[in-house]
C-alpha cells in the first residue's frame, strides 16, 4: 500500500463509501457521492476514488456502477482516541441505524432529533470513522 497520505476529502470520501456499504449492502454511485459530500461534479469525486484506489483503500470489482470496495479505513490516526469498546461502538451504530430506519418510515422530528444525538455521541467517544459516516448518511437523509 502506497504510504502517501491521504487528503481530508479522501477520509471523508472512504468513511462515507464505508457507511454507506454498510448501510445499504451496497457501494454508492458516483453522483450520491458526490450529492452526500458537496462535491459539484462528478469528475471531482473520480478523481478522489482513483487515488484512493491508487493508495490502496478502495477497490473497483469492474466498470459497473456501485462496484465500490472498501480494503481498509484506516488512513492516520485519529487525534481522538477511541474510549469505547467495539461491543459498545456496534450497538451505538445499531442504534443508530434502527433511528435511521425509524425516521426513513415516519419522518417523526423526535426520531430525528435521536439521531443527532446519538450521531454526536460517536464523535464523544473518539468513533471518528463512524461519526462521518453517520454524519454523511443524516446529511442524504434530510436532503430528501
Amino acid at each position: 500500500m502506497n504510504d502517501t497520505r491521504s487528503t481530508r476529502r479522501q477520509r471523508e470520501l472512504l468513511t462515507f463509501v464505508d457507511g454507506f456499504i454498510q448501510g445499504y449492502g451496497y457501494g454508492p454511485s458516483y453522483r450520491e457521492i458526490m450529492r452526500a459530500l458537496g462535491y459539484k461534479s462528478v469528475s471531482t469525486v473520480a478523481i478522489h476514488i482513483d487515488g484512493l484506489i491508487a493508495k490502496g483503500y478502495l477497490r473497483k470489482s469492474d466498470n459497473s456502477a456501485r462496484s465500490l470496495t472498501v480494503v481498509t479505513t484506516r488512513l492516520d490516526e485519529s487525534p481522538v482516541k477511541k474510549t469505547a469498546t467495539p461491543s459498545q461502538e456496534k450497538w451505538l451504530i445499531d442504534a443508530i441505524a434502527t433511528r435511521f430506519n425509524e425516521y426513513d418510515q415516519t419522518k417523526n422530528e423526535a426520531t430525528l432529533d435521536e439521531i443527532y444525538v446519538l450521531i454526536g455521541a460517536l464523535k464523544v467517544l473518539g468513533l471518528n470513522e463512524a461519526h462521518l459516516a453517520m454524519k454523511a448518511r443524516l446529511k442524504q437523509t434530510t436532503q430528501h
